[in-house]
């Protein structure tokens, strides 16, 4: 793969919108929005708004190591990892709908950004055999 046309890839661009929705959507629902203070709130909420955070810049970090990788084992592992954290955000959405969030609207936002993030990352997949 072209190191130089990274920043421009389409897989990339939607992991990169994916990472602010999910920071948006993770800021808003907290209770505490200092994600980074080492101190642990004891809220649901909070929890998955971290972990929600978390798992979309991981999707971008992994996309970058697969998109770079010389070996087929590293792209494949890196994109089973990227099935997994998105199939995760989906169900933060859940945890938090079943938290008694309200506003479903910026849920199904973030849902949407999953399922085109997917579809371009599947094409990119199907583009390396």
């Amino acid at each position: 793969m072209n190191p130089a046309n990274f920043n421009a890839h389409p897989v990339y661009q939607k992991s990169l919108v994916l990472k602010d929705l999910s920071s948006a959507v993770a800021t808003y629902f907290a209770y505490d929005g200092d994600f980074f203070n080492l101190k642990r709130t004891s809220a649901l909420r909070d929890d998955i708004a971290y972990s929600l955070m978390t798992d979309a810049n991981l999707i971008t970090a992994t996309f970058e190591q697969a998109y770079l990788a010389e070996s087929d084992a590293v792209r494949n592992k890196s994109a089973k990892f990227i099935n997994i954290m998105t199939r995760n955000i989906w169900s933060y959405c859940n945890g938090l709908e079943h938290d008694g969030v309200k506003e479903r609207e910026y849920l199904n936002l973030l849902r949407r950004e999953i399922k085109l993030f997917r579809a371009a990352f599947k094409q990119w997949r199907k583009s390396l055999k």
